[in-house]
């Protein structure tokens, strides 16, 4: 059996520079109506960057958790742009690492109400190419941690980020059998 769900109308409540947030009035597949609350996002990137079982992590504060949280490099898509554009800037601009990039993980980070997808990268043959280029108002710093004491981060609850969780442990089910 396939369920979906008729959009009847919506109302934009919030339009940003991040997101946009709507209420939907929706038809169930009974004939229900209910209103479905949708974050709008435009999508992001992230890459993983694995070197002799190093992991390229960078550390950032973000205000929503209060704390410095461990992450792949990642980034918003601008409107419009490719996620392999996207990804080749982001890389470069947050860690001044060039590489070649091939498509890895699509990953829906939160489903229930939003629509964003994020684009996980894994970097092939990567080099140091210069310095961070960072937006003005990001501030980020870059480390490569051993791929065992990452596993161990993660186990402890040092690395929560979704993102990142999926894409090293995507990568440790395909290299670690």
């Amino acid at each position: 059996m396939t369920f979906f769900e008729k959009k009847l109308q919506s109302e934009t409540v919030y339009d940003g520079k991040i997101l946009k947030l709507q209420v939907d009035t929706v038809e169930l597949p009974d004939g229900n109506k209910s209103v479905r609350e949708c974050v709008r996002h435009s999508g992001g990137v992230a890459i993983l960057c694995v070197d002799s079982d190093k992991i390229l992590l960078v550390r950032q504060f973000r205000y929503l958790y209060g704390k410095e949280l461990y992450e792949i490099p990642a980034g918003k898509l601008e409107e419009g742009e490719l996620p392999e554009v996207a990804a080749v800037r982001e890389l470069k601009e947050e860690t001044g690492i060039s590489a070649e990039l091939v498509p890895y993980l699509k990953l829906y980070p939160s489903p229930g109400y939003t629509d964003e997808v994020i684009h996980i990268y894994l970097a092939k043959s990567f080099q140091k190419t210069g310095k961070q280029n960072l937006d003005d108002g990001e501030f980020l710093s870059v480390c490569f941690k051993h791929l065992t004491d990452v596993l161990v981060m993660i186990e402890n609850g040092e690395i929560c980020d979704g993102k990142t969780i999926a894409a090293i442990y995507k990568y440790v089910s395909e290299n670690w059998r």
